[in-house]
């Protein structure tokens, strides 16, 4: 199992009001491939932050019965586990955080990533290069 980012979700699904350089459109397809992966049913793992930080995210850009839609597929598809995160999950991040130079969402995920024995994330996020796990972004 490999988690899945808020950014790949982002990039996936965002509608951009520029048109993109070649990376980015580049980023925006590996992430729909990915997107579609997991919802042809690869199992994948997130945490309630990452639920709650792509919610936000989807909820601001897009309608809201699109964004319901994916958050809806997240809790309750059988291929995404969904980890509960505890206050000493985040007590443990915020050290990462220090130590690392990382933003909390992305220690929260990394500390949950260790305790059930992941190490590898489908991200755009550069933070994780930071951390102790291997960055998939295809």
């Amino acid at each position: 199992m490999r988690f899945v980012d808020a950014s790949v979700f982002v990039h996936a699904f965002l509608k951009p009001k520029r048109e993109l350089k070649p990376h980015e459109m580049k980023i925006k397809e590996s992430a729909k491939k990915i997107v579609k992966r997991i919802n042809d049913g690869e199992e994948v793992g997130v945490t309630v932050v990452q639920v709650s930080e792509i919610a936000n995210l989807l909820e601001s850009y897009l309608p809201l019965n699109e964004a319901l839609r994916v958050e809806k597929f997240l809790l309750l598809a059988g291929n995404v586990k969904v980890f509960d995160v505890t206050k000493r999950d985040c007590l443990k991040a915020l050290k990462i955080v220090k130590e690392k130079n990382v933003g909390l969402c992305d220690a929260i995920a990394y500390v949950i990533m260790m305790k059930n024995g992941v190490n590898e994330i489908y991200s755009f996020d550069s933070d994780f290069d930071k951390l102790n796990v291997r960055r998939v972004t295809e």
